[in-house]
């Protein structure tokens, strides 16, 4: 077994009067990020998609926003910072915490401009910024997936019968059982609604779904395990801190975690398909469009030619855009979390199995938070502030499969895969592509 991480000595018994102050500095950030709202932030107003159309996408839509005063945001996470004057790994999980706030809320109040995006980029990253190695880079990534996912035409992915569909109605019938079975008495509200700019979004305590919008048998899948079993997940057992409710806040520092296990668990649990991955690498590369000079319409035009969906692809074009600049250059990037939270979650995942922490694994439930954030984590459930989470997703809760995929995953790291992959090239030069066969 390996050494163990430095952070496992970390830490120490708080007197009662530091475990006071602690308490009131998270309440106090709590309290701070509120009013940081960065999506109703950067939110359009309904009928821009028809205003758009009626233009026959030639012009560029004009959107007005209405900056937020980061001041009283200022002024109380500079309270919080008053209380933090100790050393450890919750002292210093609080002080990132009030940077990420203080930036969240000076990103609200730059929505319109290039200081939007330049903020975004600190927040959520860039497509090119590099990973922990210093060289996985998530637009790299997004270009591997829609290289190899753009080769398989959309009746080579399915059975012979029909794709399966759902209404917003029908969808919520079919899945409202297992969130009921999975979260009892807590279990989120359903809810169909005419206006939504994402066919489905979940908030503290709700999925809603666009009416009008059409659903998949594997987004029925995908919504629960997205959705459902990690961020209402988390957001419950956040809740459920009752000396750390901050970590039920969902601020932009924990963005990259969050939704990296989202996607995770729609891989894991068998949920994703190659159209959904093609559109999170999508979303990458048209953000780095938008970075290089592209406006919304060649954006648009962009997501277009691959969905030949008009108006998936108007909500595609502005979820780059919102709060930045329509011309282009100034993108909001929070976009690129899908894929780089996912590479972040899964090699964490594959470190945690090498090195026994599997307690780790469950503790990155317990709340909002980022996986940097684990040292805080251990040391504050040592010293009874805070606890495990009730709420596990299935593949976390028996970790059976996912300890022997991940032990399994972590050995291909030492396959060459390009010396395989011409061997194979050479084998398969010889085997002619065969139809598949219709019953």
């Amino acid at each position: 077994m390996d050494e163990m991480p430095a952070f496992e000595k970390a830490g120490g018994e708080f007197s009662a009067r530091e475990r006071g102050r602690l308490i009131q500095a998270a309440a106090a950030l709590h309290d701070a990020e509120r009013p940081v709202r960065m999506l109703r932030s950067v939110a359009w107003p309904q009928g821009a998609y028809e205003a758009f159309m009626s233009a026959k996408a030639r012009s560029l839509p004009v959107v007005d926003y209405t900056p937020v005063d980061p001041a009283p945001t200022h002024e109380r996470t500079a309270v919080a910072r008053g209380l933090i004057d100790g050393s450890s790994v919750v002292h210093d999980w609080l002080s990132r915490v009030a940077d990420v706030v203080d930036m969240g809320a000076n990103m609200v109040g730059a929505v319109g401009t290039r200081e939007f995006y330049q903020l975004s980029t600190r927040l959520y990253g860039a497509p090119t910024a590099t990973l922990n190695d210093n060289l996985t880079r998530p637009i790299d990534l997004a270009n591997a997936l829609d290289d190899v996912l753009s080769g398989f035409k959309h009746e080579d992915l399915h059975l012979d019968e029909a794709p399966i569909t759902y209404c917003a109605d029908e969808l919520v019938d079919q899945i409202r059982p297992a969130i009921i079975a999975h979260f009892g008495d807590d279990a989120p509200s359903l809810e169909v609604v005419d206006h939504l700019s994402a066919r489905a979004i979940a908030g503290g305590r709700y999925i809603r779904f666009r009416r009008d919008a059409i659903f998949s048998d594997r987004d029925r899948a995908q919504l629960v395990q997205h959705e459902a079993f990690v961020h209402i997940g988390t957001t419950l057992n956040g809740h459920a801190q009752k000396h750390m409710p901050l970590l039920a806040a969902g601020h932009p520092g924990t963005t990259r975690t969050q939704e990296g296990l989202a996607v995770f668990a729609e891989i894991i649990s068998g949920s994703m398909d190659p159209n959904r991955m093609r559109r999170l690498a999508d979303r990458v590369i048209a953000i780095q469009m938008s970075i290089d000079g592209a406006d919304f319409i060649e954006i648009y035009n962009f997501f277009l030619d691959r969905t030949d969906d008009t108006r998936q692809s108007f909500e595609n074009a502005r979820r780059v855009v919102r709060g930045g600049l329509v011309s282009g250059g100034a993108p909001f990037t929070k976009d690129i979390v899908y894929l780089e939270g996912l590479l972040r979650v899964h090699n964490f995942l594959r470190v945690a199995v090498q090195l026994d922490r599997l307690d780790c694994i469950r503790l990155l439930f317990c709340g909002k938070l980022d996986i940097e954030d684990l040292p805080a984590i251990c040391v504050m459930v040592q010293e009874g502030l805070c606890q495990f989470p009730r709420y596990l997703p299935p593949w976390v809760r028996d970790l059976r499969f996912l300890v022997s995929y991940l032990a399994y995953s972590a050995f291909l790291n030492q396959v060459d895969l390009g010396k395989i992959r011409n061997h194979y090239l050479d084998v398969l030069r010889h085997a002619p592509k065969v139809p598949t066969p219709r019953d």
